[in-house]
């Protein structure tokens, strides 16, 4: 059955002596906007929906090259296998139509039908290419942090040399680890019936993505995120009457306050009850 209900939801979480989401563009240091507010990317969080997802045996078609289960080398080629995708012909413009395509991508991948994806791929001859815009219902803003973040820069030194004959120590044995101290981020998200009408996204993929949240960062450890130093402390989970919703998700999500402690609090809003969920 396809969704019934518009939904919003809100993820609470802590940071401790972790880098959440290392911007390459700064030494790899933790992201931080203009006031010194932490920010996760929501390209990062549907990144680890994806992998938990994955994890729980849900076809991915975005799998992380450290991740993937299937040794497909590219987008493209996962799309046109014969066992892990559609085949090759599946996504020939002369002999399906762009919705039919887009209708056995979204079918065939929970994450095509949840997040939406490009399909753009040249053909051999010219006008054999395709480009098939997927919108999902499945939105996700990027975290921020309550408080402005401290970010502690640790210098590190190898014990070994990484290149060499080993008699002199390589210009590569020194390098820097970056880190959150302690913060609390919270991230906004929206599923909408109207655009799950077209991917075919269904209540029970609603309850799958629901089961998901709360173990987000579980299964996720590195050297930047030792276990245990990310955790949801609570995921709030709106769902309206209907597929309009009794309210713009703007004022849902403005609802929740969140303290620099994990604390909560939540404006009632007429007719519509959150389901408060504790982390994994």
């Amino acid at each position: 059955m396809g969704l019934q209900n518009k939904i919003d939801f809100a993820i609470i979480f802590t940071v401790k002596n972790a880098n959440p989401n290392g911007d390459p563009l700064n030494g790899n240091r933790p992201r931080v906007d203009y006031q010194g507010f932490g920010e996760i990317t929501d390209v990062c969080l549907k990144r680890k929906i994806r992998d938990r997802l994955q994890e729980s045996d849900y076809p991915i078609f975005v799998q992380s090259d450290e991740k993937k289960t299937d040794g497909m080398p590219s987008l493209k080629a996962r799309a046109e296998s014969e066992k892990h995708g559609l085949g090759k012909t599946a996504f020939d413009n002369k002999k399906s139509t762009p919705e039919e395509i887009a209708g056995r991508c979204c079918e065939k991948w929970f994450d095509v039908r949840s997040f939406g994806q490009i399909f753009a791929y040249q053909g051999k001859a010219k006008g054999q290419g395709v480009s098939i815009p997927i919108r999902g219902p499945v939105t996700i803003q990027s975290a921020f942090s309550i408080e402005p973040v401290s970010v502690t820069s640790t210098q590190i030194t190898k014990s070994v040399s990484g290149e060499g004959d080993g008699t002199k120590k390589a210009s590569d044995t020194m390098g820097m680890k970056h880190r959150v101290d302690k913060a609390v981020y919270a991230a906004f998200g929206a599923i909408t019936p109207q655009l799950a009408e077209r991917t075919g996204f269904s209540n029970d993929d609603a309850e799958v993505i629901k089961e998901i949240l709360p173990r987000l960062f579980e299964g996720d450890a590195s050297a930047a995120r030792p276990e245990g130093s990310m955790n949801i402390e609570k995921v709030i989970w709106w769902e309206h009457s209907s597929k309009a919703g009794q309210y713009s998700s703007a004022k849902v999500h403005g609802s929740l306050k969140v303290g620099p402690d994990a604390s909560y609090e939540l404006q009632p809003l007429d007719g519509l009850v959150p389901n408060e969920i504790d982390g994994f």
